[in-house]
């Protein structure tokens, strides 16, 4: 096959989730639902918080940011595939596809790392509640949201300038249904031992490094929440980390599936479920687990709809 230089590679097609033409409505119908589910659901999340002023600590000044990042992470990809399906048209434009690439890894990184923060606050929460202030004070939240985005942006960035480097067979169909990193360097006709090599590290570093500090923390709330004496107490200690842990296990079960078990025997239907399920779904889900579970959110939401219901009255 033969070699084409990438600056020559004017775009990619992408076969997306299937190729038999009956099922291009229904999936666009089923898609276009599950975005306007997760943008609606994570910008209420967003909303009540900064309007509810008992709500403007640590722990939900976080979940806003995860639910920033939820949304941005999913208006990477599904809005280009619904036009992709709508307009029967399933090219992606060479720079378009590094751009999605970028920002894709960028806000799953940034979920990743958000988590892990959660996780942290819930610990200082639950097992030095007198040294909350300080170990969670503004300056400390800010430093840590800011490394958050930093260190997933060069994570982001270093991904695609490896990519930018490589030199792409002639045949440049995409089995997927967005701009991965691993259909890419399928067709790339370069070594991509270098790009192999800091996917693996790289992606072993984002993924498991903040597993690794929610795993920790954890096993010291645990520890320490058995140990309250009172079963009430204890109930309300677990229910304070319940939805975190719902989307801790939904989020990395997925995401791990897709990148540090893929195997050569996976078959392209199993991996594109899972990246289904962690690009598309997770997103979706989240403000659920986190208002259904949260006596606090679903106070917030309903003063939220009764300013709401309040302002329309009054015009």
């Amino acid at each position: 096959m033969d070699r084409i230089n990438q600056s020559s590679v004017t775009g990619f097609l992408l076969l997306g989730l299937s190729e038999r033409p009956e099922q291009q409505p229904l999936l666009f119908g089923i898609f276009l639902g599950m975005y306007l589910v997760t943008v609606m659901g994570n910008l209420l999340i967003i909303l009540a918080i900064g309007f509810d002023p008992h709500l403007h600590t640590p722990m939900y000044f976080f979940l806003a940011n995860l639910s920033f990042a939820d949304g941005c992470f999913s208006s990477t990809i599904v809005p280009r595939m619904l036009v992709n399906i709508r307009t029967h048209n399933q090219t992606i434009s060479y720079g378009e596809c590094l751009a999605q690439m970028y920002f894709f890894m960028m806000f799953g990184g940034l979920d990743d790392f958000l988590l892990g923060v959660m996780a942290y606050d819930r610990y200082v929460a639950i097992c030095k509640p007198l040294h909350y202030s300080t170990l969670m004070s503004p300056l400390v939240c800010v430093l840590m949201l800011t490394a958050s985005w930093v260190l997933t942006n060069l994570a982001a960035l270093l991904h695609t300038l490896l990519m930018a480097r490589l030199s792409f067979c002639a045949g440049n169909t995409i089995h997927h249904f967005f701009c991965d990193v691993i259909p890419l360097l399928q067709l790339s006709c370069s070594d991509t031992c270098t790009n192999q090599v800091a996917l693996f590290t790289v992606g072993s570093i984002v993924l498991t490094g903040p597993l690794s500090l929610i795993t920790l923390s954890y096993a010291y709330i645990i520890s320490t929440i058995l140990r309250v004496p009172s079963a009430s107490g204890r109930q309300k200690s677990f229910s304070t980390c319940g939805s975190h842990l719902t989307v801790v296990f939904l989020f990395y079960g997925a995401a791990i599936g897709v990148y540090l078990c893929r195997s050569p025997s996976q078959s392209r239907g199993q991996y594109t479920i899972a990246a289904v399920f962690y690009t598309v779904v997770t997103p979706m889900l989240n403000p659920f687990i986190y208002s259904l579970r949260n006596k606090d959110m679903k106070t917030a939401l309903r003063r939220l709809f009764g300013i709401h219901t309040f302002s329309s009255q009054g015009l």
